[in-house]
């Protein structure tokens, strides 16, 4: 799996951006958010439990993302016609603000490292800085949802550029190692 510190792969998929008539599809690549934070998170399989709870989850926080200028994208190997199916039968997927990449031929997740023994994408998540390198990465037991709250304060630590203890949130003193280190 790649980890900090790697290149995020390049990569062009389709995605369902929409349910808008004539509007549902774009393509998507690597250099579609150049210049931006990126947070990339795929889900085992469309049609299922955990994954609709993370993905609205992730939805509703678009805007705190969007403010430091990070955009997400989510995958899973289904196409972008099953994820549109999807986005129409469930609820929580309607309105959804962010693009549903399809990787029906598994190259991302390949290329990532988090393609399952089953042919699943694990429940990987990346954070990818605007130089295009991973900054951070998560993989949970399929049966386990992630905390998009957690992902927006590890977000915000990265952006400081400083040094951030346990629990740490936006506000909140960083480090000082001279001050640490001098006692003070």
């Amino acid at each position: 799996m790649l980890t900090v510190g790697d290149k995020f792969p390049e990569f062009d998929l389709t995605a369902c951006v929409s349910l808008e008539s004539g509007k549902e599809f774009e393509q998507i690549n690597h250099k579609t958010y150049e210049g931006k934070w990126k947070i990339v998170f795929a889900w085992p399989k469309d049609f299922t439990f955990v994954c609709p709870t993370e993905i609205a989850a992730f939805g509703k926080l678009n805007d705190e993302f969007a403010d430091r200028d990070a955009q997400i994208l989510g995958f899973s190997g289904d196409s972008e016609f099953v994820h549109h199916a999807w986005r129409k039968d469930h609820p929580d997927l309607t309105d959804l603000p962010f693009p549903m990449m399809a990787d029906s031929k598994h190259e991302l997740m390949r290329d990532l490292g988090i393609e399952g023994e089953d042919g699943f994408a694990q429940r990987a998540v990346f954070i990818v800085d605007q130089n295009n390198e991973i900054q951070f990465t998560m993989v949970t037991a399929g049966s386990v949802g992630r905390n998009p709250k957690e992902v927006l304060r590890v977000l915000d630590a990265l952006q400081t550029d400083e040094l951030c203890p346990c629990n740490w949130t936006k506000g909140e003193n960083t480090l000082d190692p001279v001050a640490l280190l001098s006692g003070e």
